[in-house]
């Protein structure tokens, strides 16, 4: 891949050696252009070939997009936007299964988060597989066989696994190997480990365990988390403080107060962004 200059500004260019791969992405991509809905992958621009001494190699120029690695983003601007990203990837996958096809290499490499407003793209389309096929291409942490649950055939499943993947990769940038015979057990406990995932345990339980049959009922299950998680009130903590000889009612009031007041404006914030999200899904 390719960063490369046209009379309209950048563009991505992918050159190759096998013409048949090649021309299978760029016909991936032609069908994405076609897809009802929200843009899926980058806009193909051009096709072509290049004649060298050492022989002419196919290529393709696509759409440059800007953007953030997905752990990246979430690092810098906060663990609270995983759950309306993976909303929004979900959305995406929904409509590409609908259309016939399985990403396939689904992982945090092949996503960029562009914006704002923030939104996922796809980057690589080169895993991309007819429903119903084996997969050709897969990445083993995202790869249900290599977790020994479930099959490499190209199926909407395949690609939620993946998902929930995603999400554990999001927690343990540096990924980790599989342990012990009870895969489900073991990432389970992965899981508990971290607080940003806690909240969607069962969402991604179940996407692991296979019972999900479509990303629009993972989706679902993503929107509720999400919002239970934004409605979430902490308990506050007690502090043991030094007593004092004058007593001040009004002061402790105002600190009461002050305390809720702070948990009111960050609800108010989270929901506000939530709701921000779903109106920009409506457009």
């Amino acid at each position: 891949m390719y960063l490369a200059e046209s009379t309209n500004g950048l563009v991505a260019l992918k050159l190759g050696t096998d013409s048949m791969s090649i021309t299978s992405e760029v016909n991936v991509l032609k069908h994405f252009s076609k897809v009802q809905g929200q843009v899926l992958g980058p806009s193909l621009l051009d096709v072509d070939d290049i004649v060298t001494p050492e022989g002419t190699f196919p290529f393709y120029a696509m759409e440059y997009l800007k953007g953030d690695q997905l752990i990246d983003y979430l690092q810098n601007r906060g663990a609270e936007w995983l759950g309306i990203l993976m909303i929004q990837l979900l959305g995406d996958l929904s409509r590409l299964h609908s259309a016939g096809w399985v990403f396939g290499d689904l992982k945090p490499d092949n996503v960029l988060i562009v914006g704002p407003p923030a939104k996922i793209r796809w980057l690589d389309v080169g895993g991309t597989t007819l429903i119903g096929r084996s997969i050709k291409e897969y990445t083993e942490f995202f790869d249900r066989g290599y977790w020994g649950l479930g099959s490499r055939k190209a199926e909407p499943s395949y690609d939620l696994f993946a998902v929930a993947m995603i999400m554990l990769n999001t927690a343990y940038p540096k990924r980790f190997e599989k342990q012990g015979e009870k895969p489900v057990l073991f990432l389970k406990q992965q899981i508990d480990q971290k607080s940003m995932l806690r909240p969607y345990s069962d969402v991604i339980i179940h996407a692991i365990q296979g019972k999900y049959t479509s990303a629009s009922q993972m989706r679902q299950d993503m929107v509720k988390a999400v919002s239970n998680k934004s409605t979430y009130k902490p308990k506050p903590v007690k502090q043991h403080r030094p007593k004092v000889k004058h007593k001040q009612p009004k002061t402790k009031n105002e600190k009461k107060s002050s305390y809720f007041v702070e948990i009111f404006l960050l609800t108010s914030f989270l929901l506000l962004i939530y709701i921000l999200y779903l109106f920009g899904q409506m457009m």
